[in-house]
């Protein structure tokens, strides 16, 4: 009884993940698409562009906190930065464990490559969604406003759009990526708060 429960449930298991992975590659090819010059053009722009504007978010926070002696912004922008190392050294470590092949060398009879030259490291999770999702939440905890919450994850998710349709990614690559920018953001912004009241209980004992 206890083998037929266990075979019942690997069967089901594994029919799972074959249908995740079908589902996957079925969302994958309705955004991928066919070659469209003015779309191809854009969405490769915007994947270019994301380090740069993910870079930004630390240094442009530092800068603000100078300009204005504004210590909680420097401290945000240490945060910022912090976060993009940890988001970064969480993919590389993600990537090196699961090693999934990008989706445009498992199926290319389906999956069109429209970024050039192709990336050749493996494919889960997204590292751009990874940091574009570490750079707009932290500045969203930075500057908690509506204002800068919208834009920045409405980046965000343009980052990660843009890799499903260069085909360099499946949706759930993405979707992981998110979560890892996202998580790394709140726990160097946690771990800030940790520290900066552990130093301020020290400097100002009851």
């Amino acid at each position: 009884m206890k083998k037929k429960i266990q075979l019942t449930l690997c069967t089901l298991l594994f029919a799972t993940g074959l249908y995740a992975q079908g589902l996957d590659l079925n969302i994958l090819k309705g955004i991928n698409g066919p070659v469209n010059p003015g779309a191809d053009k854009t969405w490769r722009f915007v994947t270019k562009k994301a380090i740069f504007i993910d870079a930004a978010v630390p240094a442009s926070l530092l800068i603000a906190g100078f300009i204005n002696h504004d210590d909680d912004l420097k401290i945000s922008g240490l945060q910022a930065g912090a976060s993009l190392l940890v988001a970064g050294g969480s993919t590389f470590v993600l990537k090196k464990i699961f090693n999934r092949t990008r989706p445009f060398v498992a199926h290319p009879d389906v999956i069109t490559l429209k970024e050039f030259p192709g990336p050749t490291d493996a494919s889960f999770p997204s590292g751009h969604t990874a940091f574009a999702f570490a750079a707009a939440t932290s500045l969203s905890l930075a500057v908690p406003k509506w204002y800068v919450i919208a834009p920045s994850f409405a980046y965000a998710s343009a980052v990660g759009y843009s890799r499903l349709y260069l085909g360099v990614h499946y949706p759930s690559d993405v979707l992981a990526g998110a979560v890892v920018g996202a998580g790394s953001a709140y726990i160097t912004w946690k771990a800030q708060k940790w520290l900066m009241g552990k130093k301020k209980h020290k400097t100002y004992p009851e």
